[in-house]
């Protein structure tokens, strides 16, 4: 998979800048995680955390599903790894592979990216239950933003921690 990572733009408008940090904090998660055998991208922060890079791409690939086609598009499918709705699956149980994590990823993320560009506006809203209340999909946007963000910190100690690398 080649990863290009583009710096949002300093002067734009509010969706396309909301689209570029987005996808700039996507692939950050994608370049943490470049070049790592499964067995790295499973390894543990430590005990008794479950917190791996493969979980972090198993989670994000439920956030973006449940945030954008479960919330956004109202469609009625459950989680990738959880019958029950449980995020946490994500993180707990390590099978598969790298490469059918992030194909799965990738697969929510053009989802996401279709239903996102299909919305006539920002100020659209849909019921978000999680919260008891409509949100726009400005305020969904912001939030998977600040999943990524958070966890893209996460990434970045697990991948110094497998093998030295740090940045980008």
């Amino acid at each position: 998979m080649t990863i290009e990572r583009f710096d949002p733009p300093r002067r734009a408008g509010e969706r396309e800048t909301l689209r570029a940090y987005l996808d700039f904090h996507r692939a950050t998660l994608a370049l943490k995680a470049e070049g790592l055998t499964d067995e790295q991208l499973r390894r543990r922060s430590m005990p008794p955390s479950t917190l791996s890079l493969l979980g972090l791409v198993r989670h994000l690939a439920e956030v973006e599903r449940a945030w954008f086609r479960r919330t956004v598009a109202g469609e009625d499918l459950p989680l990738v790894w959880s019958d029950a709705g449980d995020f946490q699956a994500a993180f707990d149980n390590g099978a598969g592979t790298g490469a059918s994590a992030f194909a799965t990823w990738q697969a929510e993320v053009a989802h996401a990216r279709r239903i996102e560009r299909a919305a006539a506006s920002l100020d659209d809203t849909v019921d978000a239950p999680r919260w008891g209340e409509r949100v726009s999909l400005r305020v969904v946007m912001l939030h998977v933003i600040l999943e990524y963000a958070r966890h893209n910190g996460h990434a970045d100690l697990l991948r110094e921690g497998i093998d030295g690398a740090v940045g980008p």
